[in-house]
């Protein structure tokens, strides 16, 4: 018998358009599109996919529970056997509804799904301890790599096979501990790491430990009571209406806002698009997450030079690592052409 399948896809893979289509609803194609033609040749004629769903990254992330829905309606019209959702790669965007979606399926429907994403997409750190999420390359590059490993382990849950371990099925690891007998005692096995690694043999650790930025710390500045101050902020604080639309999470943007004047952020005037915390207090007083009004009044004391006359706001809610790096790296050559000595940067 064929496994039917569903692909879930977002706006770009589905073949509909670029950003500018981000915002598009949710909505079913029969049969393959886009990648999902190397989807099914990877099955090898034991997979077929009966439908796509489609739906803008922007649309999804700004309504997730709704737009949640709305594919699941769609999927359960094809009644799959599997459900399968990307690759996201490290999309942080498409990451999060894939990740969404493969978590709603596999729990509301009770129908196995599987996806894939780049380690450092934010929805492997949501999402891995629910569902399968097979290791991908951080860009679509990695397509041909990552869709035969995807199309395996489909067959396997679909057919409810016994899932091995993350090495050998090609999925990151979700943080799930078996226990076995090992043949060869621990205390040995370490001695033995240990003399390979002495020796400068390969080895292989049991127990790999995450890598770490190590950044050093830019010496204290000088006189801080004549030094250009600037606000930065993760909090999401932004004008009214969010007018650049920086999403509640997985950010794919940041906003550059003038201040100049203002003393006191008031709530008719500014709010926070951050989607990872209760926004009542923040949108009451936003100076809680942008303090400009304690700056204002640090400038008339002298307690600093000035402050200046720009701010920078993201949403840190499940931005992926890389994002957050690109977005520093751009504005942080304005700060230094802008004569900005010292930021202070703010979280929720």
């Amino acid at each position: 018998m064929t496994i039917k399948v569903v692909h879930y896809l977002n706006q770009f893979f589905g073949q509909i358009g670029g950003e500018e289509k981000a915002g598009i609803r949710p909505e079913a194609r029969d049969g393959k599109v886009g990648p999902g033609i190397a989807l099914e040749a990877a099955f090898s004629g034991e997979g077929q996919i009966v439908g796509t769903v489609i739906c803008g990254d922007s649309y999804f992330n700004e309504n997730i529970e709704a737009a949640a829905g709305e594919v699941l309606e769609l999927i359960k019209k094809y009644n799959p056997d599997i459900v399968v959702a990307g690759p996201a790669f490290n999309a942080g965007r498409y990451g999060m509804a894939c990740g969404t979606v493969a978590k709603k399926v596999s729990e509301e429907l009770k129908i196995p799904a599987v996806t894939g994403m780049f380690p450092e997409n934010p929805g492997v750190e949501l999402y891995k301890k629910d569902i399968y999420i097979v290791e991908t390359s951080d860009s679509a590059a990695g397509m041909r790599r990552a869709i035969p490993v995807m199309a395996k382990l489909a067959l396997k849950l679909a057919k409810g096979k016994e899932i091995g371990s993350p090495e050998e099925e090609g999925y990151i690891p979700r943080g799930i501990r078996k226990n076995f007998f090992h043949q060869i005692p621990g205390s040995k096995r370490a001695v033995d790491m240990l003399v390979a690694k002495l020796k400068g043999e390969h080895f292989a650790t049991e127990y790999p430990m995450p890598n770490f930025d190590r950044v050093p710390p830019n010496p204290p500045v000088k006189d801080i009571s004549k030094a250009k101050v600037a606000l930065v902020t993760s909090g999401g604080i932004v004008p009214k209406t969010n007018p650049d639309k920086i999403e509640a999470s997985s950010a794919s943007k940041y906003g550059k806002y003038d201040i100049t004047g203002v003393k006191d952020l008031t709530p008719d005037a500014f709010e926070t698009a951050h989607g990872g915390y209760d926004p009542v207090y923040a949108n009451q007083d936003p100076d809680r997450v942008l303090p400009v009004d304690v700056m204002r009044e640090l400038e008339e004391e002298g307690m600093i030079g000035s402050l200046h006359n720009y701010y920078y706001a993201t949403v840190g809610n499940g931005t992926s690592v890389a994002n957050a790096k690109k977005f520093a790296a751009d504005f942080s050559k304005e700060l230094v052409k802008d004569g900005v000595q010292a930021v202070i940067l703010t979280s929720t």
